[in-house]
């Protein structure tokens, strides 16, 4: 470990009330070199964690962690809190195999108040933990910290809405670094930059406040005018906040930068009897100049150099061939409309906005309100696409039911990151959308493998589909394919030999593996095999189930979750047609998926290429034993 001299000293947050503000601004930049170091090697979200690093370091200097809980909103800014928190030897472990996890975790420490990977949770969670401590008598204070992006999310202004009534040690910090991951939009971020601009209200406020509180009361009459006249000199002054009008006592805007500043500000948050607001202002990517001159892709970032501040490898992937794709659709149709929910950037939309900036749509961090916005577009003749990580279309889906579905209305879903993606861990693995979206009715689900296929999906989707329809493709660009594989299908593929008695059948970047399995058996045990690539996964064509009849044995590996996904519908259409076959399925089986490598983790749940083969060999041709 390389030499740090204050931080190696921190082995708890005890540690830092032994600090002065001096030795605390020190401590800070020891930090975010160690941050800079850290996710150089590893990859991970670098300007969330640079720009919290002084409010993370006065958090726990002003509070007493874990007794008072902190409640992080996204987690994905954590970096800091995990290394004050004991887990500094362990931090260049972060985000891999059986390290630690780039967000809180509480198994991890006690020190996690609430697992989270997902936006705008935090005010709710932390709401519902004071709560607890309330009826249980604990007085130590719960402190939720939310970005402005994770504002642009409805739940946290559900957790606002009743929280606002809670008086016992409640704070709410708002980081305010302007972002999410692209820049904010919308109402909210035009409040609070109207905020960040106007800090003078504050002091008016502190002034009026103190000399108002030396008035002397003559009776319930004059007290009450005395009150009506400091509400209304404060509104006339500097007007009430949003976040008074909801319950919450509103400090800010503070620099979060600023040892002092911060120290002074939580301390007066303490002292409060009534909710608190905090807003502090930082800048995201701070200390790093890369990062701060492009925060947007020093978010989330692979392994990269320090030097230079460029990423070690990137090649095209599937989110760029959709932006294109996308965007020269746009050039002949202009009923196509493009949206996002605050990932313009991570979805390949960046030239999409700039051509047709009146034609997209970023609605900030609401995939609900996505979904029934762009069913708004589609009810008056507009082809809206929402495009958005598997991950995220989770939290959308009564919309795509009641919204899309039950009306009919044509949307179409560009589902990025479907599938396992590796070292984002659980919150963020893409293996949930099928099965959500298979039990909508009348939905249609692509699923290609390659860029070309990706092509003839969206063009289906976006021409030929009535309803819901959904492109899902995963993170990166092509894995192999065979040199012998020819045309691509929009809906189905055969490949291989025919006559074998075995058929696997798969879809996605799973056919990639199935195909080194194929070579793998044919080279290791001599056997051979046929392949059924399926692209439209729901409906399944008739066709298919129909060629999979006439084989003994029939295997199928999908990339998802088993319960609800497509292995389950193929084999009830083989059991409606009296399959007499032997059929298994390898899937995900009921658990989440941990972070790591993306192949390593298939090898953990058995869909690698070599798992495929060995499978196959144990259970169909009875010549292997070994590990599946």
């Amino acid at each position: 470990m390389k030499s740090y001299e204050i931080l190696n000293g921190i082995t708890s947050p005890q540690n830092l009330k032994n600090l002065n503000d001096e030795q605390l601004a020190r401590l800070c930049e020891e930090i975010r070199q160690k941050l800079i170091e850290t996710v150089s090697v590893n990859g991970g979200h670098l300007s969330p964690n640079l720009g919290v690093v002084e409010l993370t370091v006065m958090l726990h200097y002003v509070f007493d962690s874990p007794k008072d809980s902190i409640v992080w909103d996204v987690g994905h800014q954590s970096y800091t809190h995990k290394i004050l928190t004991g887990r500094l030897e362990n931090i260049d472990t972060i985000r891999t195999e059986k390290g630690l996890s780039g967000f809180p975790k509480r198994s991890e420490s006690e020190h996690d108040a609430f697992n989270v990977g997902h936006s705008s949770t935090s005010i709710s969670a932390a709401y519902g933990i004071a709560q607890a401590k309330s009826l249980l008598g604990d007085n130590s204070y719960t402190i939720a910290v939310i970005g402005d992006g994770s504002l642009t999310g409805g739940l946290a202004y559900e957790g606002l809405n009743n929280a606002g009534r809670f008086n016992k040690n409640f704070i709410v910090i708002l980081n305010d670094n302007k972002m999410s991951i692209s820049r904010n939009v919308g109402a909210i971020a035009r409040y609070l930059t109207n905020m960040r601009i106007q800090p003078w209200y504050l002091r008016v406020k502190k002034n009026i406040e103190k000399v108002l509180s030396h008035f002397p009361i003559f009776g319930e009459h004059i007290k009450r005018h005395l009150q009506k006249s400091k509400s209304n000199l404060k509104k006339l002054l500097y007007k009430d906040t949003f976040f008074d009008s909801m319950g919450f006592t509103y400090y800010g805007p503070v620099n979060g930068h600023d040892i002092g500043e911060l120290k002074k500000a939580l301390l007066a948050a303490k002292r409060m009897t009534s909710p608190v607001l905090l807003h502090v202002v930082t800048k995201k990517g701070k200390g790093y100049q890369y990062a701060e001159n492009d925060p947007k892709n020093f978010h989330g970032i692979g392994s990269f150099d320090v030097e230079t501040g460029e990423p070690l490898s990137r090649g095209v992937g599937f989110s760029d061939v959709f932006g294109d794709y996308i965007t020269q659709a746009a050039k002949e149709d202009k009923t196509i409309c493009a949206i996002t929910a605050a990932m313009k950037s991570g979805t390949g939309l960046n030239n999409f906005a700039q051509n047709f900036r009146e034609r997209f749509f970023d609605v900030g961090i609401a995939e609900e309100h996505a979904v029934t916005f762009a069913c708004g577009l589609a009810s008056r003749g507009l082809l809206p696409v929402f495009s958005v990580y598997s991950t995220f279309l989770q939290r959308s889906y009564d919309q795509i039911l009641h919204d899309a579905a039950a009306q009919q209305l044509h949307i179409v879903l560009a589902v990025d990151r479907a599938g396992v993606v590796g070292e984002d861990g659980e919150t963020h693995q893409g293996v949930f959308d099928v099965s959500l979206l298979n039990s909508v009715p009348g939905a249609t689900i692509y699923s290609p493998c390659y860029f070309e296929g990706l092509g003839l999906s969206l063009n289906r989707a976006m021409y030929y589909d009535m309803g819901v329809a959904a492109v899902r493709y995963p993170r990166g660009g092509e894995l192999y394919r065979p040199e012998d594989l020819k045309d691509i299908s929009e809906d189905y593929n055969i490949y291989g030999n025919t006559k074998s008695s075995v058929l696997i059948i798969t879809y996605g970047r799973e056919f990639s593996n199935v195909c080194l399995a194929k070579e793998i058996l044919k080279n290791k045990f001599g056997k051979d095999i046929c392949i059924l690539k399926l692209c439209r996964i729901k409906p399944i064509n008739p066709e298919a189930v129909d060629f999979a009849l006439s084989f003994q044995q029939i295997a199928f590996f999908e990339e998802g979750i088993l319960s609800g996904g497509i292995a389950e519908t193929f084999l009830s259409l083989l059991e409606e047609k009296n399959y007499k076959g032997d059929y298994i399925i390898k899937a995900i089986n009921d658990e989440f998926v941990t972070h790591g490598k993306v192949n390593s983790l298939l090898e953990h749940l058995g869909l690698d290429s070599e798992s495929v083969a060995n499978l196959v060999a144990d259970k169909f041709f009875n010549i292997y034993k070994g590990k599946k």
